[in-house]
């Protein structure tokens, strides 16, 4: 049995009963665990439990890329203007790392940053970043996802997780090849 919306496999009873004269006919109200769409299905025999939904805990922790922690020198600046503007500027850059990369995004640190809390706690937020890789620098404009301020007095750094919106091709080359070279010297170690 699938889900109507969905297609997916993942059904189980609902947690409302049906009426009692559509139950007696084997119709029961079902529930999609993957979208929760609720529809009405043909179980006579009762084969589909009523339990919560188990999540795959290789499924939360799936990523798109292989991430590689690094501590490579960033300059990061505030993009100013909107897009129906046309013009891009940028605020001075803080200097900053990028201390988790991968091709899709990256885990950037700032220490002392110039920027006022409320210009890098928003969600979407955009910057401009240039990163000093071991043998090239790449430019891209990134979005904020999350932000975590850690540490304590003098030590307080903020923790952005962004993806990357835009990046050229020659410097999408570059990452590449960096992130090629990273892989190569750690590879992954299967353990029985």
């Amino acid at each position: 049995m699938r889900c109507p919306r969905c297609e997916s496999e993942r059904i189980q009873r609902d947690y409302d009963n049906a009426f009692a004269l559509v139950r007696l006919a084997g119709v029961h109200k079902l529930l999609c665990n993957t979208c929760g769409h609720v529809f009405q299905g043909f179980d006579p025999l009762r084969k589909l439990g009523r339990a919560p939904s188990k999540r795959d805990s290789n499924l939360l922790s799936r990523r798109r890329s292989r991430r590689f922690r690094a501590h490579l020198p960033t300059a990061i600046s505030l993009i100013e203007g909107t897009a129906k503007d046309g013009i891009a500027r940028y605020s001075e850059p803080s200097k900053g790392h990028c201390e988790a990369i991968n091709e899709y995004g990256m885990g950037l640190s700032l220490v002392g940053s110039k920027f006022a809390e409320h210009e890098i706690t928003s969600k979407g937020r955009l910057l401009f970043v240039r990163i000093h890789l071991p043998e090239a620098t790449i430019e891209a404009v990134v979005s904020i996802l999350n932000h975590e301020r850690i540490g304590e007095d003098q030590k307080r750094k903020w923790l952005l997780g962004v993806k990357i919106q835009q990046i050229s091709d020659a410097d999408k080359e570059n990452l590449s090849a960096y992130l090629k070279k990273r892989q190569e010297e750690q590879p992954l170690i299967a353990s029985d």
